[in-house]
């Protein structure tokens, strides 16, 4: 992850994040094992930084309670999780990961 700039994205990502709510910064394991982590001390939703993070800007944002995702551009990541933590669906909020 060190050597293909994921991990400055990530970090880029946390630093906005950790402005405007409470966040955790996890890059250890593999994913499946990071979101295992993060539903067992109740992380409402994880931000997961990919390769296409890479190419568009956008991000994946993962529900602990139903684990369906979505795609969201970085800039639209506050304005996201303050309407799905208010009640609104997940699904609704952006594109529909499959």
């Amino acid at each position: 992850m060190k050597k293909d700039g994921l991990d400055k994205k990530a970090k880029e990502v946390f630093k906005m994040v950790k402005q405007h709510f409470i966040a955790e910064y996890d890059d250890t394991g593999s994913i499946g094992k990071r979101y295992a982590r993060a539903d067992e001390i109740g992380t409402v939703a994880a931000i997961t930084i990919d390769y296409q993070t890479l190419e568009d800007n956008t991000v994946t944002i993962r529900d602990r309670n139903t684990t369906k995702q979505i795609r969201v551009s970085v800039n639209e990541i506050e304005s996201v999780l303050e309407k799905f933590l208010e009640g609104e669906e997940l699904e609704k909020l952006g594109e529909v990961v499959k």
